[in-house]
């Protein structure tokens, strides 16, 4: 591949005492692909997620974004170069409606006096943007903007994240095991709007322990074990039981950046 990752981390290392999460790591994150990740429990790859996404500063390496090194200090400071992590918990607020929750920590303000002084939130225009992008990818099954989001199913919720996300995400979105606590007809629907949100043009890293979900929806799959990228494999020509024996270490790759 002649074109530059959009998204690039090298030699990561980070420590906790004597554990060394990450090993020298690399990362590639292509524009306009979906890339997953994926490795054993304890392998590391949530520490890599963490170092990409600015919630953990490593220890050593560099991370770039569009060519450019970058330093985050907080996943604030990610979310303002573009990149939007959803995580396993979904952070919400299950009291609060969906528009609340789709602006939370950014919520937008009256123009004005009313808005700089008086610090009074605009929440028509809030509500008229948040089911603007649940209208965009297909989330009408969301009738009222206002209701809380514990009154939504978790397919709903989890596509309530995505949206978020993807409103607010110009440049790289991180989904933490998105299908993990959904049932069949559920994941289905976050797997069309995982496919439907990277026809935008928006890369996304998948973290994924579903293989199926995986191999149906990835281009490229980076199998992370030790602490480290072990290769990036080629959904098409690997199969499920390769990408497992790689990750558990029963079969060594042939060519380790066979898709790199």
């Amino acid at each position: 591949m002649t074109r530059e990752p959009i998204l690039k981390g090298r030699n990561l290392v980070k420590r906790y005492g004597k554990v060394t999460a990450l090993d020298h790591c690399d990362f590639d994150l292509y524009p306009g692909e979906i890339l997953a990740v994926i490795g054993d429990n304890g392998a590391g790859k949530s520490t890599l997620i963490k170092a990409v996404s600015g919630a953990v500063a490593p220890d050593e390496g560099d991370i770039f974004l569009d060519g450019k090194k970058i330093n985050f200090t907080s996943p604030i400071d990610a979310r303002a170069a573009g990149i939007e992590t959803v995580y396993q918990t979904l952070a919400m607020s299950p009291a609060l409606s969906i528009a609340d929750n789709m602006f939370m920590g950014r919520e937008l303000r009256k123009p004005g006096f009313m808005g700089k002084v008086m610090r009074q939130l605009d929440r028509p225009a809030m509500e008229k943007f948040a089911r603007a992008k649940l209208n965009e990818l297909g989330l009408m099954t969301i009738q009222n903007i206002n209701q809380a989001v514990e009154t939504l199913s978790g397919g709903q919720r989890q596509g309530v994240a995505v949206a978020r996300a993807a409103a607010f995400g110009s440049k790289v979105i991180i989904l933490d095991e998105p299908t993990a606590a959904l049932g069949v007809k559920e994941s289905r629907r976050v797997l069309e709007l995982i496919l439907d949100v990277r026809s935008r043009g928006i890369p996304i890293v998948l973290i994924s322990h579903n293989m199926p979900h995986v191999f149906e929806v990835a281009d490229r799959v980076h199998v992370h074990r030790l602490g480290k990228r072990l290769c990036i494999i080629d959904p098409k020509r690997h199969s499920m039981s390769d990408a497992v024996a790689y990750m558990t270490g029963a079969k060594v790759p042939e060519d380790m950046n066979e898709f790199a």
